[in-house]
């Protein structure tokens, strides 16, 4: 009998959780029905400020086929997500956000998938309800930027809502930089991917951790995790600037030659200096932008701490999270 494991990462999501886990229990339900599959499902406490984990471990208490893994602290997403999918142990691992935005109803369609030989299936979002022009505008700017800068372009519209097979799964637990945009990442591993098609829906409480300032942070660095375009941009614009400076040269010295220097010129001298001055700042925080990633990366800190990993009550799903915790333990303290 396959086994299958839903990760649901989460900071500050108290109030949606138990919605969200009645919702995905009734698909574990269809899913053991339709598919004769073992189902489970491991909650990621991210340092959450409220009642998040104490909910989780209620879940727990009242659902066999709960486990829990809170982090030390705040980590992020991206860790958090690494940290869930380091402890789960299953045939297909589905990765999906707490805020009910993503329907857990879609799984089925995932599994189908999956069971005809896709490694990685992703959904992708036709809509996005409840979110302002300006964040829909940015959001598919963002994605279509990737799309053309990036060697192993990201799949527009598409979030961390998939499913991926276990050698899928192994593929990426073998990429331990400390810089990790994982929608990048998932892409990166290959295999057969497939799309499905959903209308996103709005949250079901609370607000959405980031914030314009948060999401320009996470542009860059997916970026500057799978890009070098901007090191080449900063070239060609030094390139072209003293392509210019050169032809202005000329002119000034023409101009001398055959007027006279009447030492005039002042606002344009001042002009040609900022302008220049800006183009060499901008190129100087381009190239510090990576120099700072590889400085974190020769760090060689862990990924993630791990406060406390329980696994599920029942034995007979076949799901040893008792395994992975000594797994993700190592990970966390290498």
């Amino acid at each position: 009998m396959s086994r299958l494991c839903v990760v649901v990462p989460a900071y500050n999501e108290g109030e949606s959780l138990r919605e969200f886990h009645a919702r995905l229990a009734t698909v574990f339900d269809q899913v053991a029905g339709k598919f004769d599959m073992q189902c489970e499902v491991l909650y990621v406490d991210d340092g959450s400020r409220d009642d998040t984990y104490v909910v989780m471990c209620s879940l727990r208490d009242s659902d066999a086929r709960v486990a829990t893994l809170k982090l030390a602290r705040n980590f992020g997403k991206e860790l958090a997500l690494t940290a869930g999918l380091d402890a789960a142990d299953a045939d297909a691992v589905v990765v999906i956000d707490a805020d009910l935005q993503d329907p857990p109803e879609l799984i089925p369609s995932f599994i189908e998938y999956w069971r005809e030989g896709c490694d990685v299936v992703y959904g992708t979002r036709s809509t996005r309800a409840g979110e302002t022009p300006l964040k829909k505008f940015t959001s598919a700017a963002f994605y279509r930027v990737m799309e053309k800068l990036s060697a192993t372009p990201v799949p527009r519209d598409t979030g961390d809502f998939r499913l991926m097979s276990r050698r899928a799964l192994d593929a990426l637990r073998r990429l331990r930089e400390r810089q990790r945009f994982m929608k990048g990442l998932f892409t990166w591993v290959g295999y057969r991917q497939k799309s499905v098609v959903y209308e996103r829906d709005a949250r079901f409480a609370g607000e959405s951790k980031f914030n314009y300032w948060r999401l320009w942070n996470f542009a860059l660095e997916g970026i500057t995790s799978f890009s070098t375009a901007p090191l080449k941009l900063a070239t060609y614009v030094g390139l072209g600037t003293a392509g210019l400076s050169f032809v202005y040269a000329l002119w000034v010295f023409g101009k001398a030659l055959l007027l006279g220097d009447r030492v005039q010129g002042y606002p344009t001298l001042m002009l040609v200096i900022l302008f220049l001055g800006g183009v060499q700042l901008m190129a100087l925080g381009m190239i510090g932008e990576y120099l700072g990633r590889i400085y974190i990366e020769t760090k060689q800190r862990p990924l993630y701490l791990i406060d406390e990993l329980i696994p599920a009550a029942r034995d007979e799903t076949g799901i040893s999270l008792q395994n992975s915790a000594s797994q993700a333990g190592k990970v966390g303290v290498n």
